[in-house]
């Protein structure tokens, strides 16, 4: 009698993952560093969907529907951490592979890990070195099912992110609710942020919320060296954005000298 596991792209059957004909499409991955300006050494690299000729993310989201969305979720998991692998991530002390995820696309946290779970056996990949960002830009419609998903991953040592803190609709809720490893904060929170007094007020007020919760913060999207430099003198120690390095795929690039 057929069971579902017979299903080649049943959730369960992990192999599905890595069949870029069931998406309809195929991506990769670009990487960009997120650096310990104190260490002087990569904290992560975050893994960023790209097209295989060079097309930007926005063409491979554009492909995504309700029908694909699960596969292409644990797609993204599987290829970021097979390339990290590959470009060597593991020779780097401590360093993470940063992925994020689809918080629709996950329908029972500890099934839709499998994959995740099967491919980092598979090469011996520390599961504490593997980071899941959710965004705080996309409104949360069942704070309990997103809050078993943190709960999963940590039970399983993956590190939890709340990326573009600051731009999203629930703020400090979202962060008491899910209390993530790590807290990125926006962009346009970081932008000028030399200039504009009530920006640095605000991540100030951060960061001493993120200190009394043992919460790490990444600042992203820095782009100038006077923006680096008054997060430094704040206490940010971990960076990310164009003045370090942009985005490449075929690598984990090499920060440029700040």
């Amino acid at each position: 009698m057929k069971t579902q596991f017979d299903d080649p792209f049943h959730p369960l059957r992990c192999s599905a993952c890595r069949d870029p004909e069931s998406l309809g499409f195929d991506f990769t991955m670009a990487f960009q560093p997120i650096w310990d300006i104190e260490q002087d050494r990569a904290y992560a690299y975050e893994a960023l969907v790209r097209g295989v000729n060079g097309e930007g993310a926005g063409h491979i989201l554009s492909q995504v529907t309700d029908a694909n969305r699960y596969r292409f979720d644990q797609a993204c998991r599987v290829k970021a951490i097979e390339l990290a692998y590959n470009h060597g991530i593991l020779d780097m002390p401590d360093c993470k592979v940063s992925i994020n995820f689809l918080p629709n696309a996950v329908y029972r946290p500890e099934t839709c890990i499998r994959a995740t779970l099967e491919i980092a056996s598979g090469l011996n990949f520390p599961l504490d070195r593997i980071m899941f960002e959710v965004t705080e830009g996309e409104k949360v419609q069942d704070t309990r099912h997103l809050k078993n998903i943190f709960d999963e991953y940590r039970r399983h040592d993956f590190t939890t992110a709340i990326d573009d803190f600051g731009a999203g609709y629930s703020g400090l809720n979202l962060l008491a609710t899910f209390h993530p490893h790590v807290l990125k904060l926006d962009m346009e929170l970081i932008r000028d942020i030399d200039s504009h007094p009530s920006k640095a007020a605000i991540v100030a007020g951060v960061l001493l919320t993120a200190s009394r919760m043992d919460i790490e913060v990444i600042a992203e999207g820095v782009e100038t060296r006077a923006e680096l430099e008054t997060l430094r003198n704040m206490g940010v120690r971990l960076i990310q954005g164009y003045l370090l390095a942009r985005p490449q795929t075929g690598c984990l690039p090499a920060v440029a000298a700040f």
